[in-house]
C-alpha cells in the first residue's frame, strides 16, 4: 500500500492505495501520529478512492485512530470510499463511528509540506495493544 501525507493550513490530507491489510500497520500510523502531534492540524481527511480491499485488521487500525484522534479533539473523515471497501465499513457500521463523505479529489500539488510514512518491515507482531 501507498500512504502519502500532505498538511494544508488547519487539514492533513492522507492518500491511501492499494490494500489496507496487517501489513502496512506500521506505516499506517506512522502516517498519521505526526499529525495528532501538530497543533496547527485540526482535520485529518484519509483519502481512499484508490483502496482496494481492506480486512478486520485495518478496521482495528481505522477504531485505534478514532480513539486517537479523538484523545486530542481532532476530526477525522473517509473520503471517495468505494466499492468492496464501502461495503465493509457500512456492514461493520462504521458510519456510527466516522465522517465518510464524498467529495472532488483536491489538488494536493498545492499542499504546504508533504510526506510519505517511513517503509518499516515487521515480520513479528510489534504491538498487541499499543500503548502510544
Amino acid at each position: 500500500m501507498a500512504i502519502n501525507v500532505q498538511i494544508q493550513d488547519r487539514s492533513a490530507r492522507v492518500t491511501m492505495s492499494g490494500n489496507f491489510d496487517f501489513q502496512v500497520r506500521r506505516n499506517f500510523k506512522d502516517s498519521y501520529v505526526p499529525l495528532l502531534n501538530n497543533t496547527t492540524v485540526r482535520e485529518i481527511e484519509f483519502e481512499m478512492s484508490k483502496v482496494d480491499y481492506l480486512d478486520s485488521s485495518a478496521l482495528g487500525m481505522l477504531l485505534l485512530l478514532h480513539e486517537r484522534t479523538k484523545a486530542v479533539n481532532k476530526k477525522v473523515a473517509l473520503l471517495n470510499t468505494s466499492g468492496v471497501v464501502l461495503q465493509i465499513l457500512e456492514s461493520a457500521n462504521f458510519r456510527k463511528i466516522f465522517n465518510i463523505e464524498y467529495s472532488a479529489l483536491s489538488n494536493t500539488e498545492n499542499r504546504e509540506n508533504s510526506y510519505e510514512p517511513e517503509n518499516r518491515n515487521y515480520t513479528f507482531w510489534p504491538e498487541v495493544c499499543p500503548a502510544d
